[in-house]
């Protein structure tokens, strides 16, 4: 065996260094203090992944948790609005500071970022991703308790990025009703395996409609197939969320904080067992 010159790309011995898995998490900014990582996916778009992120942070936050969001949707950003966050971040030689909201979440998004909020990103999936690291590595997190990513749909670059450079403490799934939503949730939950992070449950949104005149539940985009794709991916069913067009509304005004009663605040304990 000849001496190692550390090139793997040359060389065809079969050693210990080539075998061991790379380690390719990032550290995060030396002023920051994160003690759990968990982003919210799905595998496509249009499920109301970032209204369930921003209602599950503002739940652990009513729980009285230093808590943060990173908005890696770096092409379709809606966090900010979310809170009603419209002022650009500032800086130091230290870091980027995230935005602060009424009620002490910290957000870093793009849309923090650009000179006009509607201005498109119209970046290749390599800068798209760098950006999600640098909102790891060069924002000033300080001290939380949780970090909440809010991820693009899919399973391209920037799942990836997440994935591999933060340390992902585990994953919520955001599905619709529809069966073909479901085999497409099952790609995100292959992944994640795929990538050893742990799934730790499935939220169905957009589940019924309860009318305000007679109370009844009424399934408007079919009957609820989430116990099923648990049942079949062994993974528990966390929450099934109405359609509430008051949610929206708060959303969309920027008051996601004050909407009461929170429909992500039973998941929000249920995570919080330390």
């Amino acid at each position: 065996m000849s001496e190692c010159t550390h090139d793997c790309s040359s060389c065809g011995e079969s050693c210990g260094e080539r075998a061991a898995p790379q380690d390719l998490r990032k550290p995060a900014n030396a002023l920051s203090s994160i003690k759990k990582v968990i982003a919210v996916v799905s595998g496509k778009g249009g499920v109301g992944k970032s209204a369930v992120t921003c209602t599950l942070a503002a739940a652990m936050a009513a729980r009285g948790k230093k808590v943060g969001i990173l908005d890696a949707d770096i092409t379709g950003p809606s966090v900010p609005r979310a809170f009603g966050i419209h002022r650009r971040a500032e800086g130091s030689e230290v870091g980027i500071y995230p935005a602060v909201t009424e009620g002490g979440l910290e957000l870093m998004s793009l849309n923090l970022l650009m000179e006009r909020e509607t201005d498109p990103v119209v970046w290749r999936g390599p800068v798209i991703a760098g950006a999600v690291e640098q909102f790891w590595t060069d924002v000033v997190w300080g001290e939380l308790d949780y970090l909440f990513v809010d991820m693009p749909p899919g399973t391209g670059d920037v799942p990836l990025t997440v994935f591999q450079s933060l340390p992902v403490d585990g994953v919520i799934v955001v599905s619709a009703p529809q069966t073909l939503v479901g085999m497409i949730v099952t790609k995100a939950v292959r992944m994640a395996e795929m990538m050893d992070i742990p799934v730790l449950g499935l939220v169905e949104n957009y589940s019924y409609f309860r009318c305000p005149g007679c109370g009844g539940e009424h399934p408007v985009f079919g009957e609820s197939t989430i116990d099923a794709l648990g049942a079949q991916l062994s993974l528990p069913v966390l929450a099934k969320l109405p359609i509430d067009p008051a949610l929206a509304r708060a959303v969309d005004e920027g008051r996601v904080e004050a909407y009461q009663p929170n429909p992500m605040a039973a998941v929000a304990q249920l995570l919080d067992k330390d």
